[in-house]
């Protein structure tokens, strides 16, 4: 008896663990509008993914940059993907509605926008929790950037100081990459 209560256990127990979130694209998040939304739908994309400041000394230039990558690679097969923070400095201290009207009209944003998000800490969203655990880095101001592969794997991530410009060349390498496989399986 005890031996069969075991196994049950066990079963359950390996169950369980089959079912956590085994890549970034597996969580849910809430858009800048706030609908609830699956990452699932950017499966199959590469996605850079980015906690946005609208008052950052970094922020001119990281949206210039972030909009015109969306624009040459996406959305078919490539995503920015921004996540707003208000924990570094206060610099994003509006609201989602605010935040979105001021990336969109300043300077034409066109890629997907989250709902305001802690990044670190015990009250980090769980996606950002995946990519500090899978990464091995932790965001310590705005702009951090997570190359996620198509299939939701971590490829690499970079702290505000390095250019969207310099890690461009490895963002089209994947999504060439992924063109060509996909032609490949057609």
């Amino acid at each position: 008896m005890v031996a069969a209560v075991a196994v049950a256990w066990l079963l359950l127990w390996a169950t369980a663990c089959a079912q956590q979130e085994q890549d970034f694209y597996d969580f849910k998040v809430v858009n800048i509008r706030g609908k609830l939304v699956s990452l699932e739908k950017y499966r199959g994309s590469v996605s850079l993914v980015v906690n946005v400041a609208s008052e950052c000394g970094f922020t001119e230039q990281n949206y210039r940059d972030l909009q015109q990558l969306q624009r040459d690679l996406g959305p078919r097969h490539f995503n920015v993907l921004a996540f707003p923070c208000n924990q570094f400095g206060q610099q994003e201290p509006d609201s989602n509605k605010e935040i979105e009207s001021f990336a969109r009209r300043t300077y034409g944003v066109s890629f997907p926008m989250f709902s305001k998000v802690a990044v670190t800490g015990t009250g980090a969203h769980p996606a950002f929790k995946y990519l500090i655990e899978t990464s091995g880095k932790e965001p310590t101001w705005n702009f951090w950037k997570y190359l996620v592969a198509p299939d939701g794997k971590v490829i690499g991530a970079w702290d505000p100081t390095v250019p969207v410009e310099e890690i461009r060349p490895q963002i089209t390498a994947l999504v060439r990459k992924l063109i060509l496989r996909n032609r490949e399986d057609l």
